[in-house]
C-alpha cells in the first residue's frame, strides 16, 4: 500500500457549474478574519471558535431553502460562553444567531455574523416526579428524549416528524408541534418553566421561587415594558378578541401574543413569549416540560380514498370519534413515497388523484382500546374508499411493524418528494392551517393554484388540525423562476389569509421566510406591538436581524440557496438533516449533510478557485477520513441517501494505481497477513503499551495516519491459532469464523473460551451441531478493503470468499452462520455489486445467517439458563441495525440477564473495522454519550457480537465488552 498521504486534489470536481450566484466569494477563502477570531478566542478559548472557511460553509446550510454564511462559529458549552458572545455583540455592534440541529425549515438558523452551535454540548433528560415532568436541555433531540421518558410511561406533548432529529430547545423556540400536538400539547401550554439567557446576558429561570423579584431587579426596564403592553393589550377588547381567536387554530407567525394574556406577572409572560421566538429574544438554556402519557395501546389505518376533496371530508368524522392522529397525503406525495424503505413498491402506480388519511387512535385501557376500534369502525362503515393498488387494504391493524411503515411513510413526506424534485431546484416547505371544517376547500383552492402557477402538487398535513404542508421546487439560480415563486406566495398569502382567515405559519414558525407577510395576517396594530417586544428584549438588535420582524417586503426572496449537482449517490439530499443525530463523527467533525454541503459548495465555484482550494485541504480529513463508513445515515435517511459510500468512493479516488495493487496483493496473501497480525498481537503482550503507542505513532507520521493503526491498550491478545476441530456430516450449518475473531481474543476479564469454541458448544448442545471448514484462514467478508475503497482488493476477496461459500455450503444447502454482524453484512450484502455475473448467482443461492439469528431462532429453544448474571448492558451495532437484528441481540440479553438496559445514546461506536485505531479520536467522539451512561451504572456483562466494536467500547469505557454468545455458553452448561 502507498507511504504517502492521500492527495487532497484527486477529490477535486472536473467539471464545475459556477460560478454560482451564492456562491463564497474568493475573498472569503481565508476564513473567518484574523481580528474577529482572535477577539472571540481570547474570551472563549481556541477549541470554541471554528474559523476555517470549511467551517463556515458547513454551518452556512440547514434544511430551509436559505443560505447565509456565518462569519464566525461558536460552539458554546455554557452559559457563560452565551453571555460572553451576547456581550461581544453588543460592544462590537455584531449580530448573534443560535443553531442546534439545523432542521428548521424558514431560515430561523442562519446568520451570515457570528453564528452559535448550542447542540453539541446541551444534552441531557432528568425525569421528575415518576416521569409526569422532565428537566431537558435544550440540544437533546426529541427522539432520545422519548426514549427516556418511555421508560417510565411518558412521552413529550410535541412531535413533530423531524422528532429523530430536531431538537428540544429547538421545538420550543418556533413552537414545534406534529401529528398530535395540536393547539393543547404543545410547548406553549406543556413547558412548565424554562431558564433564558436575555440579550443583556442576563439568566432568568422562571421557576426559582423568587423569579419574579429577581427578573425585576436585573431588567427593570424590560419588566415595565412588559406590564405595560399587558395592560394596553388587556384593555383593547377588539385586540384581545383578535389574539384569542388567532390561537384557536396552530399559529406560529410573530409573537406569541397570548403570552400577555395569559401570563400574571413579568416571568409569566417571558415564559410565554420565548416560545415561538425563534432566538430572536434570547437563549432557552434549559426546559421543564409537563409530559403527556404513553398510550401503548394503537388502532391505526392507511384509508384510500379517491381524490383529495373526498379524504378531506372524512376528517371531521374521525375528530368527532376521538382519533388521536389524522394525516392527509395526496397522491403524489403517496407515490414518492414509494422510494422510502418498507413502503410498498406498487405505491408509485397509484393513480395520481388519489389521496390517503393516515388514522390512529390511542388508548392506555383495553376497554379503551375497544371503543375506539368500535368508534373507526361506525366511521370507515360510512366512507368510499379505494384500493387502487394490491397493497391497499384499508384496513384498521395492531401490527407494530405495519404501523411503523404507515408512520414512516408520512414522515419521509419532505425528503420523499425532495428526491423526485427536478435536480439542481431548491426545494421550499410551506406550512399553514385553515378552520378544519374548510379543510376539503382549503385543498381544491391550493391544489388550482399549483396548477396554475406550474409547480406539481404535493400536500400532507395533520388534517385533524386544518394543518397543511406543501412542497414547491424552483431553481434559484433563474431570476423568472423566482419572480414565479414571489407571485405565487403573494396570491397564496391572500388566500389563506382573507379566503380562510388562517394561520401563514401554523408550526414551522415565520422564519425569514413570512416575515413580509406577517402584517397582512396580524394587522397593524398587534404587528407594532411585536416590534416594540423586540426594542424591549433586544434593543441593541443584537439577536437574528431579519427573523420573525423585517421591513423588507422582499426579504423571503433573498438569500435563496442554489443546489449544484454532484455526484449521484447524494444528489437527491434536500439538507433536511435527519441523519446528523447517527452520525459518528458528529461532535467530531462533519456530518452526513456537512459532507455533501461542502461538495456542493465546490460545485458552485470556477475551476480555479481559491475557495475550492481551501475546502479540499480540509475535506481529506474533516469529511472523507473521519467517515466511519458504517452507513447508519442511509438508515436515519428516508430516502436511503448513502453519504458513506460516496466517502469511500472519494477513498477510492484518492488511491493511485500502486496502492490499488499492494492491496490487491494483501488480500491474494490474507492467510500470512492473518498470522503475522497474530504473532504480533502476541509479542505486543509482552511490550509496554507506552513504547507501543511511540512506535506506532512514528510509524504513521512516516507513512500515512489512514494506513497505519495507532496502539490503544483496549487491543488484546492473540486468539489460538487453532479453530475447532467439528464434523460436515450431520452439520446442521457451515460456521464462518469472521476474521476479527481468528485474530482477536476475547477481553482478559471476559469468559474462559473462545468465541468459535463456545459457538460450536453451544451450538452442539442445542442439537444443531456446526461445520468449521478447514481451509477457512485467508478467507474475509471484504470489509478491510471495501471500507478503505481499495476496488481490486475489495473484488478479489469478495468472489473468492463466494466461490469458497458455494463448496462450503454444498451450493447452498446448508446456512453459512457468520459470528461477526459487520461481516454478515458485508458477505450477505456489500460485496455483491463486486462480484462477476456468474459469483452473483451462486451468492443469490447462500443463506447468510448472522450469528444472533442462529443463536435466538436455532438454539434458544433447546437451551435452558441455568445461572443467569443479575445484570448486562448491551451495545447494538451499526451492522445491526441494517441486518434488522438488534432484537436477537436484546433477547439473547434478556435470556442471560434478568436486567438489560440499552444506553439511550446507543449508536454506531465510529470503530467500523480499523478506523477506530486509525483515528481513535473518532470512536472517543461517537461514543462519549453512550460511555458517559455505561459507565453511570454497574453491569455484570458488557454484551454485542462484533469484535472490533467490542474493542472500540472497551477502549471507551474501561469495561470487558464480548460476544453475548460468549456469556449464552456459560449460562447454559449443565449444572
Amino acid at each position: 500500500m502507498t507511504l504517502l498521504d492521500p492527495k487532497p486534489g484527486m477529490l477535486r470536481p472536473h467539471t464545475t457549474q459556477g460560478p454560482s450566484v451564492d456562491r463564497v466569494a474568493d475573498s472569503r477563502a481565508p476564513g473567518t478574519p484574523d481580528v474577529l477570531r482572535d477577539a472571540l478566542v481570547a474570551r472563549l478559548g481556541e477549541h470554541k471558535v471554528l474559523h476555517k472557511i470549511s467551517d463556515l460553509v458547513r454551518y452556512a446550510s440547514d434544511a430551509s431553502p436559505y443560505r447565509m454564511v456565518p462569519r464566525v462559529v461558536v460552539v458554546a458549552e455554557t452559559v457563560d460562553d452565551v453571555a460572553t458572545v451576547l456581550q461581544f455583540a453588543r460592544e462590537n455592534r455584531r449580530h448573534v444567531v443560535f443553531r442546534a440541529a439545523g432542521t428548521s425549515l424558514n431560515g430561523q438558523a442562519q446568520g451570515d455574523d457570528i453564528l452559535v452551535d448550542v447542540r453539541r454540548d446541551w444534552t441531557g433528560v432528568e425525569v421528575l416526579e415518576g416521569g409526569k415532568k422532565a428537566r431537558i436541555q435544550p440540544g437533546t433531540t426529541v427522539g432520545r428524549t422519548n426514549i427516556t421518558l418511555s421508560r417510565h410511561g411518558r412521552l413529550m406533548g410535541p412531535d413533530p416528524a423531524s422528532s429523530s432529529a430536531c431538537t428540544v430547545g429547538g421545538v420550543v423556540a418556533n413552537n414545534a408541534s406534529g401529528m398530535t400536538a395540536g393547539t393543547t400539547r404543545n410547548s406553549y401550554r406543556l413547558l412548565s418553566s424554562l431558564t433564558v439567557v436575555l440579550p443583556s446576558g442576563t439568566v432568568v429561570n422562571t421557576a426559582a421561587p423568587d423569579a419574579e423579584a429577581r427578573f425585576r431587579a436585573a431588567e427593570p426596564e424590560l419588566c415595565a415594558t412588559l406590564l405595560a403592553l399587558k395592560g394596553e393589550i388587556e384593555r383593547d377588547s377588539a385586540l384581545v378578541a383578535r389574539i384569542r381567536a388567532k390561537y384557536e387554530l396552530k399559529n406560529t407567525s410573530g409573537y406569541r401574543l397570548d403570552a400577555f394574556l395569559d401570563g400574571s406577572d413579568a416571568v409569566g409572560i417571558l415564559r410565554g413569549l420565548m416560545v415561538g421566538s425563534q432566538g430572536t429574544l434570547g437563549f432557552i438554556a434549559e426546559t421543564v416540560f409537563h409530559t403527556v402519557p404513553l398510550d401503548k395501546k394503537t388502532y391505526t389505518a392507511l384509508l384510500f380514498f379517491p381524490d383529495l376533496p373526498s379524504a378531506a371530508a372524512a376528517v371531521p368524522l374521525f375528530n368527532h370519534a376521538g382519533a388521536r392522529a389524522v394525516e392527509l397525503m395526496d397522491g403524489n406525495t403517496l407515490r414518492a413515497c414509494a422510494e422510502v424503505h418498507g413502503v410498498p413498491d406498487d405505491w408509485r402506480n397509484l393513480p395520481p388523484d388519489t389521496a390517503a388519511l393516515l388514522v390512529e387512535f390511542r388508548a392506555a385501557s383495553e376497554d379503551d382500546h375497544l371503543a375506539n376500534q368500535r368508534a373507526a369502525a361506525r366511521v370507515v362503515t360510512g366512507l368510499e374508499l379505494v384500493a387502487p393498488v394490491p397493497s391497499v387494504t384499508n384496513s384498521f391493524v395492531t401490527d407494530p411493524r405495519l404501523v411503523h411503515t404507515y408512520w414512516h411513510a408520512r414522515e419521509a413526506f419532505m425528503t420523499a418528494v425532495g428526491k423526485a424534485r427536478p435536480t439542481g431546484t431548491t426545494l421550499i416547505t410551506e406550512d399553514f392551517a385553515v378552520p378544519p371544517s374548510r379543510l376539503a376547500e382549503a385543498c381544491e383552492a391550493l391544489s388550482q393554484m399549483q396548477q396554475r402557477y406550474g409547480y406539481a402538487a404535493a400536500v400532507a398535513g395533520h388534517a385533524a388540525h386544518g394543518n397543511l404542508h406543501f412542497l414547491l421546487a424552483f431553481d434559484a439560480a433563474r431570476p423568472d423562476d423566482v419572480e414565479r415563486y414571489a407571485a405565487f406566495m403573494d396570491e397564496f398569502c391572500v388566500m389563506v389569509i382573507d379566503r380562510f382567515g388562517g394561520s401563514l405559519k401554523a408550526e414551522h414558525a415565520t422564519g425569514r421566510n413570512m416575515t413580509p407577510f406577517l402584517e397582512a395576517e396580524w394587522g397593524a396594530r398587534a404587528t407594532e406591538i411585536m416590534w416594540r417586544v423586540k426594542q424591549a428584549f433586544d434593543s441593541h438588535g443584537v439577536l437574528a436581524p431579519g427573523v420573525v420582524l423585517n421591513r423588507d417586503p422582499g426579504a423571503h426572496l433573498q438569500h435563496l440557496k442554489t443546489i449544484p449537482t454532484i455526484e449521484a449517490i447524494a444528489d437527491p439530499c434536500i439538507e433536511c438533516g435527519f441523519c446528523e443525530p447517527v452520525c459518528p463523527s458528529r461532535d467530531l467533525t462533519t456530518t452526513p449533510r456537512q459532507r455533501i454541503v461542502l461538495r456542493r459548495e465546490m460545485l458552485r465555484q470556477p475551476a480555479e478557485s481559491p475557495v475550492t482550494d481551501r475546502l479540499l485541504e480540509s475535506y481529506g480529513y474533516d469529511a472523507v477520513d473521519t467517515c466511519a463508513g458504517d452507513s447508519t445515515c442511509r438508515i436515519a435517511c428516508p430516502v436511503g441517501i448513502d453519504t458513506g459510500a460516496m466517502m469511500k468512493q472519494f477513498r477510492h479516488q484518492r488511491h493511485g494505481g500502486l496502492a490499488e495493487r499492494n492491496a490487491e496483493r494483501v488480500a491474494e496473501h490474507f492467510g500470512a497477513v492473518e498470522s503475522s497480525v497474530r504473532v504480533a498481537l502476541g509479542v505486543a503482550e509482552h511490550v509496554d503499551d507506552r513504547l507501543l503507542r511511540g512506535a506506532t505513532s512514528l510509524a504513521r507520521k512516516a507513512v500515512t495516519s489512514d494506513l497505519v493503526p495507532e496502539w490503544i491498550n483496549a487491543l488484546p491478545g492473540p486468539a489460538p491459532a487453532r479453530l475447532p476441530q467439528t464434523q460436515r456430516e450431520g452439520a446442521a450449518a457451515v460456521y464462518f469464523v469472521a476474521c476479527v475473531n481468528r485474530i482477536f481474543a476475547g477481553p482478559e476479564d471476559g469468559e474462559d473460551l473462545p468465541l468459535p469454541e463456545a459457538v460450536v458448544r453451544l451450538s452442539e448442545r442445542a442439537g444443531r451441531p456446526l461445520w468449521v471448514p478447514p481451509d477457512l484462514v485467508g478467507s474475509c467478508c471484504a470489509t478491510i478493503w471495501h471500507s478503505k475503497g481499495y476496488d481490486d482488493g475489495n473484488a478479489f476477496m469478495a468472489n473468492q470468499t463466494v466461490e469458497q461459500a458455494w463448496e462450503w455450503t454444498d451450493g447452498g444447502r446448508l446456512p453459512l452462520v457468520v459470528d461477526a454482524s459487520s461481516c454478515t453484512l458485508g458477505i450477505g450484502h456489500e460485496i455483491v455489486p463486486y462480484l462477476t455475473a456468474e459469483n452473483k448467482h451462486k451468492h443469490e443461492r447462500l443463506d447468510v445467517v448472522d450469528s444472533l439469528v442462529w443463536a435466538a431462532g436455532e438454539l434458544l429453544p433447546h437451551l435452558t439458563a441455568s445461572q443467569k448474571v443479575d445484570s448486562a448492558v448491551i451495545h447494538p451495532t451499526c451492522s445491526m441495525r441494517h441486518l434488522g437484528d438488534v432484537e436477537q441481540l436484546d433477547e439473547l440479553a434478556r435470556f442471560v440477564a434478568h436486567e438489560v438496559s440499552v444506553p439511550v445514546y446507543a449508536e454506531c461506536c465510529g470503530f467500523a473495522g480499523d478506523r477506530g485505531m486509525l483515528h481513535k479520536e473518532l470512536t472517543e467522539s461517537a461514543t462519549a454519550h453512550e460511555a458517559e451512561e455505561v459507565l453511570a451504572g454497574s453491569y455484570d456483562a458488557y454484551l454485542s457480537a462484533n469484535r472490533t466494536c467490542e474493542i472500540g467500547m472497551e477502549h471507551v469505557t474501561g469495561r470487558p465488552y464480548q460476544s453475548v454468545l460468549l456469556l449464552l455458553e456459560r449460562v447454559t452448561r449443565p449444572l
